[in-house]
C-alpha cells in the first residue's frame, strides 16, 4: 500500500481552511483530466458519497469515496474528515486534519493508497507521485 502524507500550513483561520479543503468539486478543478461529483445531498456528513473520476471520454478510472469521520473545527478545536476508497482499482483510505495554530491552521492529508492492477514494488512510485499530485490540490486549494 502506497502512504504518502502532505502538510501545509496557512494563514487561513481552520474554519476557513476546512471549507476549501473539503469543498470536493474543487479538487476536480486542480487534477488534470478529473471531475468530483457529489452524490448525497449537501451538506457534506458522514455518509457523504462523491466520486473522482479521472480520464478522457470514456477512457477513465473511478474513484468513489464515502465520508466516515466528519468533524468540522470548532471553537480551537481541530477539524478531521476520514474518506473511505470504494473503487473496485483504488481501494484505500484518506483523511484531512486541519489544526488551529495561532496565526492561522495546520492542514495535514494522509492516504493510504492501493491501485489493484499495480504490484506493491510500485508503491513507491505511487506515493511519491501522490505527494506531488496532491501537494499541488492543497495548494491551489488554500491559495487566496
Amino acid at each position: 500500500m502506497a502512504v504518502f502524507r502532505i502538510e501545509r500550513f496557512t494563514h487561513l483561520p481552520a474554519a476557513e481552511a476546512w471549507r476549501r479543503v473539503t469543498d470536493w468539486g474543487r479538487h476536480g478543478d486542480t487534477v488534470p483530466f478529473t471531475s468530483v461529483s457529489v452524490r448525497s445531498a449537501p451538506p457534506t456528513r458522514c455518509g457523504t458519497v462523491f466520486v473522482a473520476r479521472t480520464g478522457m471520454g470514456p477512457l477513465g478510472v473511478d474513484d468513489p469515496m464515502e465520508v466516515v469521520r466528519w468533524v468540522p473545527p470548532a471553537a480551537g478545536r481541530a477539524g478531521l474528515c476520514e474518506l473511505e476508497k470504494l473503487g473496485s482499482l483504488v481501494r484505500g483510505r484518506a483523511s484531512i486534519d486541519v489544526r488551529p495554530t495561532g496565526a492561522g491552521s495546520h492542514v495535514i492529508w494522509v492516504e493510504e493508497l492501493r491501485v489493484r492492477l499495480l504490484p506493491r514494488a510500485a508503491d513507491p512510485l505511487l506515493a511519491s507521485a501522490g505527494r506531488r499530485v496532491f501537494g499541488r490540490v492543497l495548494t491551489t486549494l488554500l491559495d487566496d
